[in-house]
């Protein structure tokens, strides 16, 4: 295989690629029937983009001249007998006709129509986390509230009585900020928490990737610098990758984010943003001391940098004292604060708030009343009848009691496969806990087996978009199984991890 490119060349790289590629297969040179090399390695050895090779394969698929088969790769399928029958057709055809032999109908090259950053994704967190409803499995990877706290039948009678009485005039139709009722409980909820907010302050959106996805809209364009956590979770790193902003990363290593190299970054590269998760941080179930979240402000109000606090586990403490959201310490209104009901209420009602200056609040309406006919006026009625009358209060309590017994569950079995070289940090909150394999242990390999074993876990892996870390982790999620569930999940667990350490 001998593949030139003219960088110069008005003709698209990967075009050139496949008329070479086309013609040394015509000639013979690569034979009927040969392997071609992998996306990533043909993109090593010419040093471009996989997702040029991706669109080479495409375009020679389209042609006939290559297949790809399960478990063996990209293979030459173009022979004699084919060039044979192409000739003929054409001779069929007639002089005249030659010219409209392209016309024939030919199926559109959709991975050249689709947007590189769009085709180039980490399939692994998607597929792990969105088969939590495969009965046979243990889904220990999926960051879902447990659905036994509210129960179906109340809800559905709950739902009934809200729809009698509201009548036909309030169906399904909710103000673009919200409901107003719901942002009134939103307002007395966030007071628990320290938080002063006006229902003008208050916009009410679907869930956590909403609510950073219209804030990229408002806040960021193409080239702007954002801070990120890293390990960060993969849904809002590829939000705001999809916005072309610039992303640089803080550590978050057993003992929180590094603030110092926070300040440092904020100082030099200036951000649009900093998005921080900061409590129980996904996934490392790490808190920011109220020291860092001081300094964090006290950043902010020096550089006039917005900081976004993403928040779904500040009500999940199980030991010691309650968090206080960096927002709480606010008072230059700085930071916009996004809170998700997505652990705390039941799986499958999504609902989400964003807290911000009233201008930010007027400008994401908008945006809201852009993208959508009317927002979902059942949840939001839903939600504000449960924070009225107190059921959510309550309901806060049973999952705190549930989510602690299984986090001790979880830890218990980690410890007692310690001596195999698995280590972790047993988090005072939040769903989740950030284990370490034992040495030499690489975590694709390991989700992949443990898979097999009608076990999900997620690899730490993917949680670092620079590809610099998180190999030797893996991510367990102890909020959506049932307890017998999980159990059974977690002796599949450490039955892999003695296999390994050979005990």
């Amino acid at each position: 295989m001998n593949i030139n490119i003219d960088k110069k060349s008005k003709t698209p790289v990967y075009l050139q690629i496949v008329s070479q590629l086309k013609a040394e297969i015509k000639r013979g040179d690569i034979k009927n029937g040969a392997t071609l090399p992998s996306e990533r390695a043909l993109a090593k050895i010419l040093g471009v983009h996989r997702n040029t090779i991706i669109k080479v394969y495409n375009e020679l698929k389209a042609e006939g001249f290559v297949e790809s088969k399960q478990g063996i790769g990209y293979m030459v399928s173009f022979g004699k007998d084919q060039e044979r029958a192409a000739s003929s057709k054409v001779a069929s055809l007639g002089e005249a006709s030659v010219k409209r032999v392209s016309s024939y109908p030919k199926q559109v090259n959709w991975t050249y129509e689709i947007k590189d950053e769009f085709l180039d994704r980490e399939k692994a967190y998607d597929n792990l986390f969105q088969r939590y409803s495969d009965d046979s499995k243990y889904a220990l990877s999926s960051g879902f509230s447990m659905p036994s706290v509210y129960r179906k039948s109340e809800i559905a009678d709950d739902i009934a009585e809200i729809i009698a009485y509201e009548g036909k005039t309030q169906y399904f139709y909710s103000p673009y900020k919200g409901d107003e009722n719901l942002r009134q409980q939103i307002a007395s909820f966030l007071s628990t928490k320290g938080i002063k907010a006006s229902i003008g302050e208050i916009q009410v959106v679907t869930e956590t990737n909403q609510a950073i996805d219209f804030i990229a809209n408002l806040l960021i364009s193409a080239g702007d610098a954002v801070i990120l956590p890293e390990p960060v979770s993969p849904d809002t790193y590829r939000t705001l990758m999809l916005s072309e902003a610039k992303i640089y990363t803080v550590p978050v290593n057993d003992e929180g984010m590094d603030i110092k190299a926070l300040g440092h970054l904020m100082e030099t590269v200036r951000p649009k943003a900093v998005f921080i998760d900061s409590s129980f941080h996904d996934p490392t179930a790490t808190c920011i001391d109220n020291e860092g979240r001081k300094e964090i402000i006290e950043l902010s109000n020096r550089l006039r940098i917005p900081v976004v606090e993403i928040d779904a586990a500040s009500e999940l403490v199980y030991e010691g004292n309650g968090i206080t959201p960096i927002k709480a310490l606010d008072t230059m209104n700085n930071v916009i604060y996004i809170y998700s009901f997505s652990l705390t209420f039941a799986p499958g009602l999504s609902l989400a708030f964003i807290v911000a200056d009233k201008e930010v609040i007027r400008s994401l309406s908008y945006i809201v009343s852009v993208r959508f006919v009317a927002t979902d006026w059942m949840t939001q009625k839903l939600m504000a009848k449960y924070l009225e009358d107190g059921t959510y209060y309550r309901n806060i309590e049973v999952f705190r009691a549930n989510y602690a017994e299984k986090r001790d569950l979880v830890c218990n079995y980690l410890d007692m496969v310690k001596d195999c070289g698995i280590d972790y940090g047993k988090p005072r909150g939040g769903v989740y806990v950030w284990c370490k394999l034992p040495p030499g242990t690489d975590c694709k390999e390991f989700v992949k087996e443990a898979y097999g074993r009608d076990l999900l876990i997620i690899p730490g892996y993917i949680f670092y978009p620079f590809k610099n870390g998180g190999r030797d982790r893996v991510r367990i999620c102890y909020s959506f199984e049932r307890k017998d569930k999980l159990e059974e999940g977690m002796k599949i667990f450490n039955d892999m991890i003695r296999e390994i350490a050979g005990k």
